[in-house]
């Protein structure tokens, strides 16, 4: 994607060496995204991702400097894949190794300098040790230090550094937010056959109830009220209830529709208001 005098230039310093002319680029660019550094990107945009499923989904926010480069299709594709790549990355925590939670950082470096493999060293070599682990556990939960799924020969830092260098404006990745189906809801487990065996103990000590003889009950008396088939089906298209469900309310309520449509939304709130201690684990990230 470099310019045609930049490659010009690269196989001429290169001896015609495609893969150094390559690798030439690639350092040119670094250098020019590490010169946009301290430039401040406002403008961006705020991409998604819903993996496969609708079970995981993604919101990562992407800067640049201007609103030109943020409408374009370059931006856009770049801002796309990266929140691609957070979802590919179940483990990352934070965009940069400098987000870091310091305070977590300080209490796993405390916790290594005390472990039984590096006691016996000496101070200076057992520090060295940890600030490797303690760089290593950091860089694992950070976004930009991993390897971008679509060419591993490559960081996702490295991805936002030529991206920098071919849009010439400064592009930083700011924060992202995972969703992940059901997280942190607990879901209830029915273990069928204990709870078959335990309603049957129950009903094997219940003693048995007396018989009591049933007398005949008349026949329900016709409705009292004549419901017009054509309110039915207007209550129907209004509420989205069922025939039944309608006919029942403009029965209770003298073909009144306004006042049938305000009975069967009670109705439904009721419906609502008994369902809401079930636990909710399902559905769909959208």
């Amino acid at each position: 994607g470099a310019g045609m005098m930049d490659c010009k230039k690269a196989l001429a310093e290169n001896n015609n060496n495609i893969e150094e002319a390559t690798a030439f680029l690639r350092k040119k660019g670094m250098a020019s995204a590490d010169k946009k550094a301290s430039r401040i990107a406002a403008e961006g945009a705020v991409a998604s991702y819903i993996h496969a499923g609708s079970r995981i989904g993604v919101l990562v926010e992407v800067n640049c400097e201007t609103d030109f480069v943020a409408r374009g299709d370059r931006f856009k594709a770049l801002a796309a894949d990266i929140a691609m790549q957070v979802a590919a990355c179940p483990d990352v925590e934070y965009v940069n190794p400098s987000d870091a939670d310091q305070e977590m950082v300080e209490r796993e470096r405390a916790i290594e300098m005390q472990k039984e493999d590096l006691l016996s060293k000496p101070e200076a070599i057992r520090a060295k040790i940890v600030q490797g682990r303690i760089d290593k556990m950091v860089n694992e939960k950070a976004l930009t230090t991993q390897d971008y799924i679509k060419d591993t020969s490559k960081t996702v830092d490295e991805l936002v550094k030529e991206a920098t260098a071919e849009l010439g404006e400064k592009i930083s990745i700011r924060r992202f937010q995972r969703f992940n189906l059901g997280e942190g809801i607990e879901k209830r487990v029915d273990d069928f056959a204990a709870e078959v065996a335990a309603q049957t103990q129950v009903k094997a000590e219940a003693p048995a109830a007396p018989k009591v003889e049933k007398k005949e009950e008349a026949a329900p008396a016709a409705d009292a009220v004549k419901v017009d088939a054509k309110l039915v089906k207007q209550l129907r298209d209004a509420t989205g209830a069922g025939m039944m469900d309608c006919k029942k309310a403009l029965a209770e309520n003298n073909n009144n529709i306004e006042e049938a449509t305000a009975f069967l939304r009670k109705k439904g709130m009721a419906s609502a208001d008994k369902k809401a201690s079930r636990i909710a684990a399902e559905g769909a990230v959208a």
